[in-house]
């Protein structure tokens, strides 16, 4: 799939620290609990970190308690892309940017207390938040 946003791999390393690099462009993963953007409560918007696509809004983050930041829905269909993700021996949902095509975390359906049922559970180094306006 073609992205609106492509780089080659060395303009991402140049762009990106080695952690980002590792999450966004390498499908890594965070270690629970340490993200940054895990006990973010403040009202604003999430965004790719590495080109600044919106992605989601605060109003639909909740408390999942899985130890990463989770969103019950992306802000719309152009925001994020879902791929098939077979690796570690499971069988999951990827979550990508849909504008770079960078690993932003996984999405699951084991929310029930939420309005969709979702669960996109993402990495905070793959996001930017900004706060908004009081």
């Amino acid at each position: 799939m073609t992205h609106a946003v492509e780089k080659t791999d060395e303009q991402w390393r140049e762009e990106l620290s080695p952690e980002e690099y590792h999450v966004l462009r390498q499908a890594g993963t965070e270690r629970a609990g340490t993200g940054a953007l895990l006990n973010e409560h403040r009202e604003g918007i999430y965004s790719c970190r590495a080109c600044g696509h919106e992605l989601f809004r605060s109003e639909t983050k909740f408390e999942s308690h899985c130890g990463w930041p989770s969103f019950y829905e992306a802000k719309d269909t152009d925001a994020v892309e879902l791929l098939e993700d077979n690796s570690y021996g499971m069988r999951r949902t990827e979550v990508r940017c849909k504008n770079c095509g960078s690993h932003l975390g996984h999405i699951f359906d084991d929310a029930p207390q939420t309005p969709t049922g979702d669960r996109y559970c993402m990495n905070s180094v793959s996001l930017t938040f900004e706060p908004s306006e009081a």
